[in-house]
């Protein structure tokens, strides 16, 4: 790894550990099929609790942040590129279901890091 991508890649993982608000429009799993050369993005409702987690709002329970999660998905997007699946997802509804600007820029950054890994061929893990 160059010098300048370990700096990079130290930025990242410091900032990766900020903590963060929950968008009470919902939550994504974004992951990469190679086989359909697709990206996709699966959307979750979610309702933020009093404090500050997102819990289930069909069973009161709280989403783990890690680990499985047995819910079913209230759309799922699928793109080939990252600029597409952000007008799906963003521009493309009305009402947009995103409802905070860094949860926009998150999903944003996701979007192109699992373009890249299709594109690269490298294994594409959410942040």
């Amino acid at each position: 790894m160059s010098e300048l991508a370990n700096k990079i890649k130290i930025i990242d993982d410091k900032l990766s550990k900020r903590p963060i608000s929950l968008d009470p429009g919902g939550y994504y799993i974004i992951y990469v099929d190679r086989d359909a050369e697709l990206i996709y993005a699966k959307h979750y409702t979610n309702v933020i609790n009093e404090k500050g987690l997102a819990v289930d709002p069909d069973t009161g329970k709280v989403i783990a942040a890690r680990g499985k999660s047995y819910r079913v998905a209230e759309t799922v997007y699928a793109a080939r590129t990252a600029k597409e699946l952000c007008v799906k997802v963003i521009e493309e509804l009305d009402p947009c279901p995103i409802t905070m600007l860094d949860h926009a820029a998150y999903l944003g950054r996701e979007f192109m890091r699992a373009e890249y890994a299709l594109i690269s061929g490298t294994e594409y893990i959410q942040d």
